[in-house]
């Protein structure tokens, strides 16, 4: 949790850093890659082998916060470790909210991991604190990482005045999961593309019965309210830089949203485990997860056994809000070669294919999303790939996290019934504004 500002921890940190360094280093619900079946050998996956710098062996702490990759991204580096011996990679997994706060106290301390996860909410903050090592010349000078071969979308999100501070790792789209049992016991229609919001709405009544709810509507942003406000023709957040909370069509989606609790189609539910939970056990019919849950998804025997996914349906027009990791560096790192080495691997055509193959996540690189999907036989997960043409990037700024913090503050009352969702949009607005404004 944010106990001050980080703006003032990273220049703090930046004087230890300077002191210390010797050289140069959701809530979401996450997925465990299951092992490919065409999966290639380690030495045609890893690139070539080439020893550490006087032969020493050096290990390189690799932090992200998503446990349900490790096991997939544990492979990779073990097929890198074997390609290249005298580099060890130790991966770090820690829960998304204490993960930002390991990064800060490892900010303050001169202690960050050597590679580590960025996400569009906290690049520009560490970026602009010069917390993360420029790879603008490295990515130039590369043989194997080329940022011709990612969406142009996500290299700018990494992309800080001109400087590339991470490479693209992969993107993610939002689906339609539902239980197919129960579709089956009511005589409904599966979900597709041709779902509308009416669709949605009529079936979550027919499936809210004996216990279970129709529709999972949290308040969450990116695995819920945001899709439905641009399938609206609604927005988060305008080209010049202004809240889109105010916004009719916005509001519109937003009501929308939120009478599915209203009307006791959905639970009231906030957290991101209790999300997980309640799907896995069957409590609720539909619900709105990311396509990094696939391996956890897969790996639940419940699941397994009576979900499958689809594309979200329309209103105004199609829409599935998509994002991007990136993998980046330490400033302060001590191996920034060695560290340099695996990113360069992580975001080769190999390394890239590779992690489509494990079904770590969708690979950013370009053609690779096809291996994705060939990855999985248990749910019908083209329905994630398909919905990229008409993605919409994830509302970001310099204070991403700042503002949504407050959003989500401003709309629980909407959510809980203690006001109107008109009331509840018209004061995240404000506050959203109100941290826009000292942007600039």
């Amino acid at each position: 949790m944010r106990k001050k500002s980080l703006s003032l921890i990273l220049t703090l940190g930046l004087a230890m850093a300077a002191l210390t360094a010797c050289g140069g280093s959701k809530g979401a619900v996450s997925t465990p890659p299951a092992d490919g079946k065409t999966s290639p050998t380690a030495s045609a996956a890893a690139p070539a082998s080439s020893p550490a710098a006087g032969g020493e062996q050096v290990a390189l702490r690799f932090a992200i916060w998503d446990s349900n990759q490790e096991k997939g991204l544990r492979k990779m580096a073990d097929e890198f470790e074997a390609a290249n011996p005298n580099i060890k990679i130790n991966i770090e997994v820690t829960g998304w909210s204490d993960y930002w706060t390991m990064l800060e106290a490892g900010a303050t301390g001169g202690s960050l991991p050597d590679v580590f996860w960025m996400h569009s909410n906290e690049i520009y903050r560490y970026a602009s604190n010069g917390m993360l090592l420029d790879l603008t010349d490295r990515i130039k000078a590369s043989q194997k990482a080329s940022l011709d071969n990612f969406p142009e979308g996500l290299n700018q999100i990494y992309n800080f005045q001109g400087k590339q501070f991470a490479i693209p790792k992969d993107f993610d789209t939002i689906g339609l999961w539902y239980n197919k049992t129960l579709f089956d016991k009511a005589g409904l229609k599966y979900p597709d593309e041709t779902w509308t919001w009416d669709d949605l709405h009529n079936a979550a009544k027919t499936l809210t019965k004996d216990g279970v709810y129709g529709f999972l509507a949290p308040l969450h942003n990116q695995e819920g309210y945001y899709n439905f406000v641009y399938q609206n023709g609604g927005t988060i957040i305008t080209p010049d830089k202004k809240s889109g909370y105010d916004d009719p069509k916005t509001v519109e989606a937003l009501k929308y949203y939120v009478g599915f609790v209203r009307e006791g189609l959905s639970p009231e539910v906030y957290g991101d485990a209790e999300r997980a939970d309640l799907i896995k056990n069957g409590k609720v019919a539909m619900g709105l997860f990311g396509s990094w849950n696939l391996s956890g998804f897969t790996e639940n025997e419940y699941m397994a056994q009576n979900f499958d996914v689809a594309v979200l349906p329309k209103k105004e027009k199609q829409a599935s809000i998509y994002n991007g990791l990136g993998n980046a560096i330490a400033h302060n790192t001590k191996h920034p070669e060695e560290a340099w080495k695996f990113v360069e691997y992580l975001s080769s055509k190999e390394g890239q294919e590779r992690q489509a193959q494990l079904g770590v996540a969708i690979s950013a690189y370009k053609g690779a999303a096809d291996l994705w999907v060939s990855s999985n036989q248990t749910f019908h997960v083209k329905a994630f790939v398909d919905m990229v043409g008409y993605g919409v990037i994830r509302p970001y700024s310099n204070t991403t996290a700042v503002w949504e913090d407050k959003a989500y503050e401003a709309l629980k009352p909407a959510f809980s019934g203690q006001s109107s969702v008109e009331d509840a949009a018209k004061n995240a607005a404000k506050i959203m504004n109100e941290s826009l404004a000292e942007e600039k």
